[in-house]
């Protein structure tokens, strides 16, 4: 600390010391006052502006040291100045006290306090930069929330000075008008419970609504200021439009249908988006294949002496397409039709907050859904655009299987395509640019991963970064960098499997001035309002994550606000996420996982289960992978799991269930799990947090209670008679 810092903090120190020890509290209290109220007032009145200064000083300095007392000399200005004056007076005088406890609170904590906790305060800091006068004011205006810790918590911020002083001088002002009116009756008040008057209390009714009021009243200006530019149609076609049909445009269609909206849902291309047909359903139906050939390798496990297997890989991705044909009907037109949904195929455009044009023709709507989903990123390579590369969208057209093929990518596409097609066959060679694979999962999680897939015979090339694709002598061929050498990896096909961008472009939001983020998705609220109020985006094209069940769980939410915000408006909830990547082993998640806990500084303890030990995987040949669970130190609260094993997708339910309910390990610990199933692991990992925390002071008392019982004279604990002991031979 510095000493300036340590000066100004003692000055604080003695002040808070002085208060205590010679009890100064005593003279700040109604009874005190009530007492001296007519010499008071007969000083004040024959020295009224040495009244009025030194009033105003006392006032400044117990507000700006967060001394108690600060109600009770609101309530002495309006009896002593009146109604006019003492507001006058206390408006300014805690007005300047809560600025220079602000200033103290940065001078003395701020630095330490935002180094030691950033990752945390990022998201306030973020919030104070862009709605802090109004997060500040609404404070304010409610006087039961103690106005010293708004002043410490605030120099904390990054608020700029000039803005908490004219804030708060604003937003104290109806709260130090009702207390200071009260004091112009002081006389008949005998306690602070005595100011509680019919009148008076409707004073503080209206003050604690007034929060509400003035938010609706100025989110009402903000939606006008936006809208004004565009005329308002008298009569609108649609409650709703809705752009894209993947998962997020279905799921708001059909909550807009079912609650009775006009909702109207336009697909460019395939209705059930990505989801049914490039990602989740073709992939898991290829993974499916891949582990079935997986299993017949591997026939001696299972008591077999051999198994073999034929096929012709075209059949395999024809089985792909059935599989996506058979579910392709939840997803249809006819269906959504039947639901109530008016379904059009076409290329939309929004050309106002309130118009979309489609197919030649203008809906006007009160309400508009984006929900356009995302593409696969292909990455500037040098001499790509001379390959026939594939993506997730085209490697379903494949009939002909590849000799060779190359990976790019270690994420969950790359990783699912890499070892189903490797199982059916192929020759793959995974290259991530990272020093390992699912560089979002713990390195154990990554490493269980990459040793099966070694043990399949795929060759993985961490820390190689793809610079360049050439053809030498007729062969394709991709240069990698790794550790400033070149490696030349031989091709057939590559597959580009490094990420995707979101659909933000191509249908209006440019001329509308609908911003994106650094990461180029629509930005949005908490609301999943864009800079237009009735503007929604949702899955893929707004984020955060990726994921066809986020996609479904924030269309719930932009439905319900969009068509009912003006009543109620709800936050998205993203606090307990999972998801998993259909390796095997599966990998699952949900909360946090280690290199996360570590990454946002918060404390945690590990317990882990190694399914090794588990009686079905055994069984099942199949005794592999862990559980592991974050927790609070010394409690059973779950901050994340991490299951890598058989089902992990399935198996992670149960913790995603515990979590969004605040259930602790001892609640799955005491829950009753059928013999033998998988599921058994997660009670057997909540077994080992309780075997770690037992209460051993509690069980020596246990013991020496059951000695007694025995009628056991002996001081000393004998040795279980289940404990192994080696014999002098074994020495």
């Amino acid at each position: 600390m510095s000493k300036s810092k340590l000066i100004l903090a003692l000055i604080i120190a003695v002040a808070f010391g002085s208060f205590m020890v010679f009890d100064i509290s005593q003279y700040m209290t109604l009874d005190y006052f009530k007492s001296q109220q007519a010499e008071v007032e007969q000083y004040v009145a024959s020295n009224y502006t040495n009244s009025v200064m030194a009033f105003f000083l006392v006032y400044v300095a117990v507000t700006a040291l967060s001394l108690p007392g600060a109600a009770v000399m609101t309530l002495i200005a309006g009896a002593i100045f009146g109604l006019i004056n003492g507001l006058i007076i206390v408006s300014f005088a805690s007005t300047l006290g809560a600025t220079l406890a602000l200033l103290t609170s940065r001078f003395l904590l701020r630095d330490s306090i935002q180094q030691k906790f950033s990752t945390q305060l990022q998201s306030i800091n973020d919030g104070i930069q862009k709605e802090g006068a109004f997060y500040l004011f609404t404070l304010r205006l409610v006087p039961v929330v103690p106005f010293f810790v708004i002043n410490l918590v605030m120099g904390l911020t990054s608020i700029p000075v000039r803005t908490f002083f004219w804030v708060s001088q604003v937003g104290m002002l109806a709260g130090t008008a009702v207390y200071v009116n009260a004091g112009t009756q002081l006389a008949g008040i005998d306690s602070l419970g005595g100011i509680l008057s019919p009148g008076i209390i409707f004073s503080f009714v209206l003050l604690g609504l007034f929060p509400l009021i003035t938010k609706r009243v100025l989110e009402a200006i903000k939606r006008k200021k936006v809208l004004k530019a565009y005329p308002k149609p008298d009569q609108f076609d649609e409650d709703i439009v809705v752009i894209g049909a993947g998962s997020a445009g279905l799921v708001t269609s059909y909550i807009a249908a079912a609650v009775k909206a006009n909702v109207t849902l336009i697909e460019r291309h395939n209705m059930g988006g990505d989801c049914l047909n490039t990602g989740c359903v073709p992939s898991k139906a290829l993974i499916r294949s891949g582990k079935f050939m997986a299993d017949a390798k591997r026939s001696q496990d299972l008591g077999f002496e051999s198994a073999s297997v034929s096929f012709n890989f075209s059949d395999v991705m024809e089985r792909v397409q059935r599989v996506v044909k058979t579910i392709e009907p939840h997803d249809s037109i006819e269906r959504y039709t039947n639901l109530g949904v008016n379904v059009i195929e076409g290329e939309a455009k929004i050309t106002s907050p309130y118009t979309v044009d489609v197919n030649g023709k203008t809906l006007t709507t009160r309400n508009i859904v984006i929900a356009t989903g995302a593409r696969p990123f292909v990455p500037p390579i040098k001499g790509i655009e001379q390959i026939d590369y594939l993506t997730s969208d085209n490697v379903w057209d494949l009939r002909d299987q590849p000799k060779r093929l190359i990976v790019l990518g270690g994420g969950p596409i790359g990783c699912e395509l890499t070892q189903a097609f490797s199982r059916l066959g192929s020759q793959v060679t995974q290259i991530e640019m990272n020093e390992r694979i699912m560089v979002r999962e713990d390195p154990d999680v990554s490493a269980q991963v990459r040793n099966r897939f070694e043990n399949e015979g795929v060759t993985v090339l961490t820390g190689h970064q793809a610079v360049e694709f050439v053809i030498e002598n007729g062969e394709q061929i991709l240069i990698c960098k790794h550790n400033d050498s070149n490696v030349k990896v031989p091709f057939d096909k590559v597959l580009v499997a490094v990420g995707r961008v979101a659909n933000v472009s191509g249908f209006g939001l440019e001329d509308l001035d609908i911003p994106t983020t650094r990461v180029r998705t629509v930005e949005v609220n908490e609301y999943l309002e864009t800079r237009f109020p009735n503007i929604y985006a949702v899955g893929d094209v707004a984020g955060p994550f990726q994921f066809t069940h986020t996609a479904a769980h924030q269309a719930w939410y932009a439905a319900v606000n969009a068509l009912f915000g003006k009543f109620k408006k709800f936050k998205v909830d993203y606090r307990v996420i999972p998801w998993a990547t259909f390796t095997e082993p599966e990998v699952a998640r949900v909360g946090l996982n280690e290199q996360e806990a570590i990454d946002k500084s918060i404390p945690y303890e590990v317990t882990k289960f190694d399914v090794a030990e588990l009686d079905r995987a055994i069984a099942d040949e199949e005794a592999h992978g862990f559980v592991k669970v974050l927790t609070v130190p010394g409690k059973d609260k779950i901050l994340g799991v991490t299951i890598v094993g058989e089902q992990a997708g399935d198996l992670i339910a149960e913790y995603v269930m515990a979590m969004k309910h605040n259930l602790g390990l001892n609640k799955i610990l005491g829950t009753i799990h059928i013999y033998p199933t998988l599921a058994e692991m997660n009670k057997y990992a909540a077994g080992e947090w309780k075997r770690a925390h037992k209460p051993e002071k509690l069980l020596n008392w246990v013991e020496k209670f059951h000695r007694w019982q025995r009628g056991d004279k002996t001081s000393e604990p004998k040795p279980s008679r289940f404990e192994t002991t080696k014999s002098p031979s074994s020495e």
